[in-house]
């Protein structure tokens, strides 16, 4: 098990909460992108016309807080007077994770089976599910298990799957790698990248889809201790604060540069992964 994934576990816990709202103070404009690149109600339209008269069988991978069900119903018009209910399946190493979803799900969006586990180790049959969606999620996911962990997704999709995750040029990606070179002399596993997801699901003989969407998230330099948080969770890494970011060499560097004119902006590049049956 990778040193980036035990840690990103810990901190989706209770003890965690803090941090968590202060880092979705900065990143919940990343599902509100999303939410508005796509016509969702006309795409899970075209879903539950494939599934007939039954719901539309959803899997949410590592589901984390709920914010893209959130952001669809907020964003992209997705409400049951346009969307017919959505049997909604949750998959997440973290129990806290499972039940912070479930907590904030509402129609047309209806809670389903949880899955208190990873991606990798999902046993489900094949095609049980029509759509399975992973926003932000495959980040800490060991690079020497992701292939077998998109096996799975596809092994249990029998209409679409979604990817919405950072390539390398994206600040989550930059800062992370910067963090490991200032604070973990080199080592430790670096996160995931959208490329790395798209050859991947290339070698398993899917034809991915792949449009690119580019955003900032922001805030004042005033907001500090939000953005210490939402630092803080992009490392998952609640030891260094700030000031300490700030002062090595390398992560400061990088930092510096995301300062601009009294704001901070932290440039984002995300693909957009559709694989469809």
């Amino acid at each position: 098990m990778s040193d980036t994934f035990e840690r990103s576990c810990e901190h989706w816990s209770e003890t965690g909460r803090r941090e968590m709202e202060d880092f979705y103070a900065l990143a919940s404009v990343d599902y509100r992108h999303l939410a508005e690149a796509l016509d969702w109600v006309d795409w899970l339209r075209a879903r539950q016309a494939r599934a007939g008269q039954r719901p539309v069988r959803l899997l949410d991978v590592a589901c984390g807080s709920g914010k893209f069900p959130s952001a669809l119903q907020r964003y992209a018009g997705v409400s049951p007077s346009r969307v017919a209910a959505v049997d909604y399946s949750l998959l997440d190493p973290s129990a806290f994770s499972i039940a912070e979803t479930r907590g904030v799900l509402s129609p047309p969006f209806v809670a389903g089976a949880e899955y208190e586990s990873t991606l990798q180790a999902l046993d489900c049959p094949p095609q049980h599910f029509d759509v399975a969606w992973a926003t932000h999620a495959l980040y800490a996911l060991p690079a020497e298990e992701l292939e077998a962990g998109l096996e799975r997704l596809l092994h249990a999709v029998g209409d679409a799957a979604f990817i919405a995750h950072a390539a390398s040029d994206s600040h989550y990606l930059r800062f992370y790698r910067a963090y490991l070179d200032a604070f973990r002399a080199g080592g430790g596993t670096p996160c995931v990248k959208s490329e790395q997801i798209g050859a991947a699901l290339e070698r398993l003989g899917a034809r991915p889809r792949v449009h690119g969407i580019r955003y900032s998230n922001g805030a004042p330099e005033a907001q500090a201790a939000q953005v210490q948080g939402y630092l803080q969770r992009c490392l998952f890494d609640d030891s260094l604060d700030l000031e300490q970011m700030l002062a090595h060499p390398v992560t400061g560097a990088y930092l510096e540069s995301c300062r601009q004119g009294g704001e901070w902006r932290f440039a984002q590049h995300v693909f957009l992964i559709f694989c469809e049956t």
